[in-house]
């Protein structure tokens, strides 16, 4: 099947799947068995360099969520996590509108033209977006995207349709298609550049992202791929007019492996750019994006974590045939289990839950180490996955957050954001190889493994006992060996943190409390209680031999914990 067909595919299946199954819940049906053994070991002292934050991505289809009620509040949570190093990254900062939010749909109406056919910019919405990111200590990837209606080639119809009855071509109409004029395109793309400088400074600017469009290699672009190159060409020109070391990539394209991944890249290298005439385009980091495929299997969700690492595989394969890209830095620009954020319904209910989250700390630690496998710079993964405002509680959709409520996914970002410095040496008797789960996933016994880090005194390992197959199991009996601590110490502090269907877990909460459509004063709060990063104990002192020390404890299936050692 080829990448357009499979991305159909996915997204058809997903719409069907939240019509015609709306009665598949998530499955615990297996009778839990026997716990059972297994040992981690963590060496403190054997560095395997800097573990980059490449956690610190997100974005969404739907940009006005940014300045709402809920949208505001993940933001500030977002920001949080690492003030000024998180990015945000969403489509239609340039589609035509009244800044009105639907699924998969947003607008700011930056550019319109009067009745001569001159130009009339207006960055009110646009600013707003930002001014939220920024206030909140989160900083724009910015998407230079889609086409306003007055700059389409085809402007009629223009907003697509999006759920019941519609097919997935009705959603790409008049924002998805060429320019009828280059060089009104390129001038609106430096005006809006020169204006962000204006606004916010060229030193804030310039630590940001800028990239064109989105998944040019589906229907999200209607022009052929020659016509990208030159609109891509002609809008890096302008980006880099009005700010000459703006930061500048691409192509965000769905299929890494995709021969439109490798003619954009050869075209960066050594092909003519449109706008300039000279050999090749700057390219300052290289973006693609991967996805799992989950399935439904004898009633329950299996998820595809092998497919999500094999794109991730195949990109990084694209990129390496290029000896000029090889040291550049990679960003996944969206990099998750599957395709369709706002598609919904019980068929996604994995998402609310602790699938979702154990699937998230296993697979960012397998991108670390394909990374490491083909030796290039991965600095980041974006999860496409926010909020959707005025929506049903846990309403299935892919997000970090549910009215107001962060999931038991974002309390993983909360995790991974401790996970920092060096990248520390970890092993475990029930690991899978790398290799093994890019070609079969987690299909036969569960993965429990760990990512391990040290900073300064303090020693951070995230364990997860993930399995793709959304069924009850055993626990695991972890022996957590910790080696490489201080000769002279005697006992350290441990705080021990948990992700698990009783912690940190809104959801559940929500479902033992009846599953309320609307909750009431005091139910809300319980919830928000409940959505908080949970400390499974309170900090305990470890003993410490001749620089070594032991935890046990039990991880429950699709479970995650936090270690945070603190040494003296």
């Amino acid at each position: 099947m080829n990448p357009f067909s499979r991305h159909v595919a996915i997204v058809l299946a997903g719409l069907l799947m939240a019509q015609v199954l709306p009665c598949l819940l998530q499955s615990q049906t297996a009778v839990a068995q026997d716990s059972f053994p297994v040992a981690i070991q963590v060496d403190a002292g054997k560095s395997l360099g800097p573990l980059r934050p490449i956690w610190r991505f997100f974005g969404a289809d739907e940009p006005n969520y940014a300045y709402m009620k809920d949208g505001s509040k993940l933001l500030g949570q977002l920001g949080e996590l690492s003030p000024q190093s998180v990015f945000f990254r969403t489509h239609n900062l340039l589609t035509s509108g009244d800044g009105t939010p639907a699924l998969k749909w947003g607008s700011t109406n930056a550019y319109t033209e009067d009745s001569q056919g001159n130009p009339v910019y207006d960055w009110t919405i646009v600013d707003r977006i930002f001014d939220a990111y920024l206030a909140r200590g989160v900083r724009p990837y910015v998407q230079i995207g889609f086409m306003p209606k007055a700059l389409s080639s085809k402007p009629d119809p223009y907003q697509h349709k999006f759920g019941a009855g519609a097919t997935f071509e009705e959603m790409f109409c008049g924002w998805a298609q060429p320019p009828k004029d280059y060089d009104k395109w390129g001038e609106l793309v430096y005006q809006w550049t020169k204006h962000c400088v204006e606004r916010y400074g060229e030193k804030e600017t310039l630590t940001w992202y800028w990239q064109t469009w989105n998944e040019a290699d589906i229907p999200y672009w209607k022009g052929t791929p020659e016509q990208f190159f030159k609109l891509h060409d002609v809008a890096i020109a302008s980006v880099r007019r009005a700010l000459p070391g703006a930061k500048v990539g691409g192509p965000d394209v769905a299929n890494g492996g995709s021969d439109f991944m490798k003619g954009f890249l050869k075209h960066c290298v050594e092909g003519t750019n449109y706008a300039t005439g000279e050999k090749g385009t700057p390219l300052d980091f290289v973006s693609f994006h991967a996805k799992g495929s989950p399935e439904v299997i004898d009633g329950h969700i299996q998820m595809g974590i092998n497919k999500h690492l094999q794109a991730i595989e195949s990109g990084f394969q694209s990129i390496a045939k290029f000896p000029q890209l090889k040291s550049l830095p990679i960003i996944l620009g969206e990099s998750d289990p599957e395709g369709c954020a706002a598609c919904r319904g019980d068929r996604y209910g994995y998402r609310n839950g602790t699938m979702y989250s154990s699937y998230t700390a296993a697979s960012f630690a397998r991108k670390h180490d394909l990374a490491n496998k083909y030796g290039v710079h991965l600095e980041g993964a974006l999860t496409w996955a926010f909020t959707f405002e005025d929506q049903p509680f846990f309403a299935g959709f892919r997000q970090l957050a549910s009215n107001g409520l962060p999931l038991a996914t974002m309390n993983v970002f909360r995790m991974m954001s401790q996970v920092q410095g060096e990248r520390v040496s970890t092993e475990s008797s029930h690991a899978l190889n790398l290799e093994e789960m890019i070609q079969k996933g987690v299909r036969g016994r569960p993965d429990v493994a760990a990512l391990a880090s040290r900073s300064n005194k303090q020693i951070t390992i995230m364990v997860w006992h993930y399995h793709d197959d959304d069924i009850a199991g055993p626990d695991a009996e972890i022996e957590l060996k910790l080696d490489g601590l201080p000769l002279s110490a005697a006992s350290a502090q441990v705080a021990h943190y948990r992700v698990d269907q009783h912690h940190s877990n809104p959801y559940d909460a929500w479902r033992r409390m009846g599953s309320p459509k609307e909750p009431n004063a005091e139910q809300y709060l319980e919830l928000e209680s409940a959505s908080r990063l949970a400390m499974l104990n309170a900090s305990e002192p470890l003993e410490i031999t001749n620089g070594s020390g032991k935890l046990a404890f039990k991880l429950p299936r699709q479970g995650v914990s936090l270690i945070v050692v603190e040494c003296p």
